[in-house]
This record gives structure tokens, sequence and C-alpha cells, in this order.
């Protein structure tokens, strides 16, 4: 299969800005999707940019979401330095995904990336910014100035156009400009989702993707068709292969997939991909079969109790309970303040342990009784454990391990903090585990000094059968040095903190090394998937 005089592996891509936006998921997916022959980045501008506050995503319907991430990205040079040190194979198409607010913004970030990339798409479609996307794309003459500008450098540039613009005179403008070919569409909008009456997205406005598009862009592609002979990439509402034949129906060439994977973790992606190359090739349609129906929708809480430990330290303790397995996590949201991920300390009471870091935190902090908060979750893999069960946490990272205790009569923990303040709920700990050994930095309760320095006797004289650590990167670095000379690898689980924003598996940004997303793969992975 030729992509712009490359053979290619297969007819997919993930759009821009999903999934693949760590170059580390971009390296996994490369080498064991076959499927995926044309791998898009997210979109790169020449100065880092932290993009907009959570929630950045939020969900319309069913595989429907709206979302503003802000563009959100490192920057054209250390993009390319990162990059560089990937292997992709030779079967794969690399096309950087690029943004500008002019001619030259676009064609010095294209100079950057040249080196690393196949080609070029250029985002001239993003919906819900001031300065970029669809505000350029709007100005026919730029986009064929600007299409013009990176062709120059002699590789293939894909142009990538909004609905909300007239596509046939974008099309034309493109194709004056020497453009490669499309890509089609970007999200439709802005719009707006509202919970409860407050708009949830930071940005209040944001760009619609997913099922809700699909036939806006169908149309949309089919005015491309008659306009242009030029091979497109259709992305919108892509779910089944019959959607794809559809697509093919109206002119696509190649096959943007995104929402559709909302909620499935690695291995289910590389099944959801085979399978709809199955239903191609024998005109069938079982991919659906494995589509994951993930729910972001937000309950109100009320607060029961907020418990101060210590000057950074608090119990939330809220009115109800929620269903959730021991390692899972959920999404705590203020409206008009923000979001973050939390470990759930206890589920019946529903009760967070949360430690005072930031703006959001110190919010929570000063929430009382009757105050009003939501939730959405909760997420993540359930860890595969059972037998004798060690629980190693420090610090905050205890939080997520009482549910393990509750829901294993054959536990082990093992607890430390730097006082006795930041160590919560030992009579509860106590009760539920055959043994609780307890370290402080401080000397006021248990082993003075660290974890690490009693736990390897522990291990000695009670080996389990798994091991479930949480707490600070290097405690769990040390802890798993340990573990590992008594038990496999594969039995030792750890959960670090990732820069989680979703939650549910789209946008990437909790990439592991390995390209693993803690996320849906996590939040608590092996030693092999870090």
């Amino acid at each position: 299969m030729l992509f712009c005089g490359k053979e290619i592996s297969g007819p997919f891509t993930i759009p821009s800005g999903i999934i693949t936006t760590e170059v580390s998921i971009l390296e996994k997916i490369a080498n064991e999707l076959p499927e995926i022959g044309i791998l898009t980045t997210k979109s790169i501008g020449l100065e880092p940019r932290e993009g907009n506050k959570e929630p950045i995503i939020a969900q319309c319907n069913s595989f429907s979401f709206i979302n503003a991430v802000g563009l959100t990205n490192k920057g054209a040079d250390l993009f390319a330095k990162e990059l560089k040190k990937i292997k992709i194979p030779e079967n794969r198409f690399l096309l950087c995904s690029i943004f500008g607010s002019n001619k030259e913004e676009f064609y010095r970030v294209a100079e950057k990336l040249f080196e690393v990339c196949d080609g070029f798409e250029l985002n001239l479609s993003c919906p819900h910014s001031d300065r970029y996307g669809q505000v350029v794309g709007q100005n026919k003459e730029l986009i064929c100035e600007i299409t013009k500008s990176i062709s120059s450098l002699g590789k293939p540039v894909f142009v990538k156009f909004s609905p909300n613009l007239d596509v046939k005179e974008m099309v034309k403008s493109a194709v004056k400009g020497k453009a490669s070919g499309i890509t089609a569409i970007n999200t439709v909008g802005p719009g707006m989702q509202f919970c409860d009456g407050y708009p949830i997205l930071s940005n209040k406005v944001g760009g619609i993707s997913g099922k809700a598009i699909l036939p806006i862009s169908l149309k949309c592609i089919r005015e491309l068709r008659e306009t242009t002979n030029l091979p497109i990439i259709a992305c919108g509402g892509i779910s089944s292969a019959e959607d794809i034949r559809n697509y093919k129906r109206v002119g696509a060439n190649f096959f943007g997939i995104g929402s559709a994977l909302i909620g499935m973790r690695t291995e289910e992606i590389k099944n959801y991909f085979h399978e709809l190359s199955e239903d191609l090739e024998k005109g069938t349609n079982n991919a659906v079969t494995l589509l994951k129906q993930t729910e972001m929708k937000y309950k109100k809480y009320k607060i029961k109790e907020n418990k101060k430990m210590a000057e950074d330290l608090f119990l939330l303790s809220l009115e109800g309970t929620l269903k959730v397995e021991p390692g899972q996590f959920i999404f705590v949201w203020l409206p008009e303040k923000g979001e973050k991920p939390f470990s759930i300390f206890d589920d019946n009471p529903l009760t967070l342990l949360i430690q005072k870091r930031g703006c959001f935190t110190t919010e929570l902090m000063k929430l009382g009784e009757g105050d009003n908060l939501y939730i959405r979750g909760p997420y993540g893999k359930i860890p595969e454990v059972k037998g004798r069960v060690l629980l190693v946490g420090g610090g905050t990272g205890i939080a997520s391990l009482l549910l393990f205790t509750k829901k294993n009569i054959n536990t082990i923990a093992l607890l430390g903090a730097k006082d006795r303040n930041h160590l919560p709920y030992i009579k509860e700990f106590k009760s539920f585990c055959k043994e609780v050994y307890l370290t402080t930095e401080s000397g006021e309760i248990g082993h003075k000094g660290f974890l690490t320095d009693v736990l390897e006797e522990i291990i000695k004289n009670n080996t389990p059968d798994h091991c479930v650590n949480c707490g600070p990167k290097i405690m769990i670095e040390k802890s798993i040095k340990i573990e590992t000379k008594y038990i496999n690898p594969e039995k030792i689980y750890f959960s670090i903190d990732f820069m989680t924003r979703c939650g549910i598996g789209l946008c990437g940004s909790c990439a592991s090394s390995t390209g693993h997303r803690s996320c849906v793969d996590g939040p608590f992975l092996k030693q092999k998937e870090i």
C-alpha cells in the first residue's frame, strides 16, 4: 500500500492529539500495530505550551466528546530531540502535525522537524483557539502561502481542514499551494457541555469529536472528493468497518480512528485494529463488539467531614459510597476551579486522603461540611493479586492500599511516612491486615527511618505471592530492587504519579517510558511496563 510514494503497512492512523501524543506511545504503536501505517503526531508549535487546565475533555454522548486541550506541546526543538531517539519501522509514515499563527511560524517549526519526519500535517482547523488553527485556516490566501512554503522543503504536506469553513474553497487553496493530500475533518464547533448548570471544560468551549460528527465528516469528504483527486485521510466518528466502507464510498483513501478507542488498554487497541482489518477483508463488522462503554458522567457528593491530619494533609469523607475495586482511581471536579485524579482511600463512606500540593488541592482543603464536589469514575485496571499480598505504601501512596486489605483477607502492610500525623487509618489497617509494620522518619511510631530499611527483613520472614507498591518514585525504585530478589517481577505491581488528564486513555499524557498509559494500562503497572 502506497502513501505519498512510500510503502506502508496499513491504511489507518490515530488522529493528531489522541493517544500517540507522547513519543513513547508513538514508538510502541509503531512497532506493535502494523495496521497503523500512518503515525500522526500531536500538533507541535514553535514554543512549548502548557495548554488549558483540566477538565480538558467531557463526554457529550456515547463515543462523542468535547475537548479543549489548548494545543499542549513541548515545542519543536524538544520534540525533534525525542523523535531522534526512537525507532520506527521503515514501512510506517511519520506525519508530524504542526501549527503556527502565520507562515513564518509554520515554516520554522517544519524546519526543526524536517529531519525526523516523513511529512507534515498542517493544523489549520483547531476550532477553539484565538490565534491558531481555524483562525488561520479561514484565510484562503494564507492557506495557499503556508502550504507552498512548507511544500518547498521537499516533503509531503497534508492540510487538515475544518468542517466549519468552506471546504471546497479551502482545498482549492491547498492544491494551489501544492499540497500532497488532505486530512478531514478536525473537531466541529466550538460547542459547550454543562453539568448541573456549570460548563465542564475549563476553557468553557471546545471542539466536538466522535460519533456525533460522523454525518458531517462524510458530507465534507464527499465535497472534497468532488473538488480534488489528492489522497484523503478521513477522520470523524469512525468505529466500525461499515463506517470505513461508507467513507470509501464518498472518496476517502486512509482512515483516522480516535474517539472509538476510549477506555481501551494497549492490548485491546491491538485486538481492535486487527479485527477491523479482518472485517474489511471479509466484509464483516465484528470490531464493534470490542468497543468499550466508558462513562465520564459526574456525580455530586456532599462533604461529610474535612479532617485535617497535618498542615499539608487532610481526609475528605463524603456522604455516600462508590462501587470501586482496589487500585482504581477517580477524578474530583470543582466547577470553575479545576479537576484532578485521586486514589480512593475508602469506599464506605467514600473517603479521599489528599496532600496539599497546588491551587486545586488548596481549594479542596477549604471545603467544609455540606459543601459539594463532583466525582467521575472509577477508572483503571484492577491488579491481579491473590494469595499472600504485601502492601508497601509511602506518604500519600498509602491512600490507594486500604481497599486491597478490605478485599483480600491475606494481606501484610508496610506503611511509612515522615511522622505520626501522616499515617492515617492505622487502626483500620490493623483490623484488616494480618500484620502491619510502620516506619516514620521522626521515629514517633514504628521504626525510625524509611520503610525500605526494614522491607527486606519483612519479605524474608513473610515471603509474599504478590507485592503492591505505591509512593514516591525513589521509594518504589528501592522497594522493587529488594522485592525482585525474592519474588518474580511479574508479581510485583507499583504505581507512580503520572500526569493524568483524561482518565479514559485518549489524551496520552500519562505515558510511561515504555508507551503504556497509566490511566488504562495501570495505574498499577509492572516493571516491564514502566
